[in-house]
C-alpha cells in the first residue's frame, strides 16, 4: 500500500475567520432576539413600567448584533478583493462558462458524498467546493436582504441617519407587515443553513481527519500531497 503523505495548507486568512466566528455569534443573538420580539410573551408584574424594561433590552441586543453584523459584512466585501484566492469573489461567482461547469459538477460530487452517501471515498478540496461557494453566496444574499429590510423596520422608530436611507423599502414591499414577514421568513434560511452547515463540517472532521473545524480556528488545513 502507496504511503500517503499530507501537507498543511494556510487557507483561510485572519480577516476571514474573524467574520466568520462575529458573524456565527451576531446570527445567534438576532434568531433569539428575533423570535421574541416576533412573538413577544406577556409577563404580568406589578412593577413600575419604568422598572421592567427587559423588552427594551431585547430589541437593544437585537439592533446592536445587527450593526456589528453588517459591519462586518462591509468588511467581508472588502476582503472579497483583497483577500487570498480561496476568499475572493470568484471563488464564489464563476468568471466563465468552463468555471460554472466546474463548480456544477463539483456540486453534484458533494451531493453525492455528503448527502446521498452514493460514493464512499472522500472528494478533497482545499478551499470551498461548488456547493459551498454556491450556498455562502446565497447566504450573501441573504445578509444584503436582512439588512436591508431590518434597516427599513427600524427607521419609523429611530432618529439615526442611517436607517432612514431605507424607508423607501417599506412602501415598495407593501408596508412594515409584508417586510416584518420576510424579515422573519429570512431568518430561518440562517437557521437552516447553520445546521446543515455544522453537520457537512462534523462530517468532513470525522471522516477525513484533515482538520475542517480546526480551520476556521488556526486558518489551516490538511491536504493529501500529490
Amino acid at each position: 500500500m502507496a504511503e500517503i503523505t499530507y501537507e498543511r495548507v494556510y487557507v483561510w486568512q485572519a480577516p476571514l475567520r474573524m467574520y466568520h466566528w462575529v458573524n456565527a455569534s451576531c446570527i445567534l443573538v438576532l434568531v433569539a432576539t428575533g423570535l421574541v420580539i416576533g412573538n413577544p410573551p406577556a409577563f404580568m408584574s406589578a412593577r413600575e413600567a419604568s422598572d421592567a424594561h427587559w423588552f427594551g433590552w431585547i430589541r437593544f441586543f437585537h439592533f446592536a448584533a445587527a450593526y456589528l453584523m453588517s459591519f462586518a459584512f462591509l468588511v467581508r466585501l472588502y476582503w472579497m478583493f483583497a483577500g487570498n484566492r480561496y476568499a475572493r469573489w470568484d471563488a464564489f461567482v464563476p468568471r466563465s462558462a468552463g468555471r460554472f461547469k466546474t463548480q456544477w459538477r463539483e456540486a453534484v460530487n458533494v451531493l453525492r458524498v455528503d448527502i446521498l452517501q452514493l460514493q464512499k471515498e472522500p472528494i478533497d478540496y482545499v478551499g470551498h467546493n461548488g456547493l459551498a461557494a454556491a450556498s455562502y453566496f446565497g447566504i450573501f444574499m441573504a445578509t444584503v436582504f436582512q439588512i436591508i429590510t431590518g434597516a427599513a423596520l427600524y427607521a419609523p422608530t429611530s432618529a439615526f441617519w442611517l436607517p432612514g436611507l431605507f424607508a423607501w423599502v417599506s412602501p415598495l414591499m407593501g408596508g412594515d407587515a409584508i417586510v416584518r414577514l420576510w424579515h422573519h421568513a429570512f431568518a430561518w434560511v440562517f437557521v437552516i443553513f447553520t445546521m446543515i452547515h455544522l453537520y457537512l463540517s462534523i462530517f468532513h472532521d470525522m471522516t477525513e481527519g484533515k482538520g475542517e473545524i480546526s480551520s476556521i480556528i488556526t486558518g489551516a488545513r490538511f491536504v493529501e500531497r500529490k
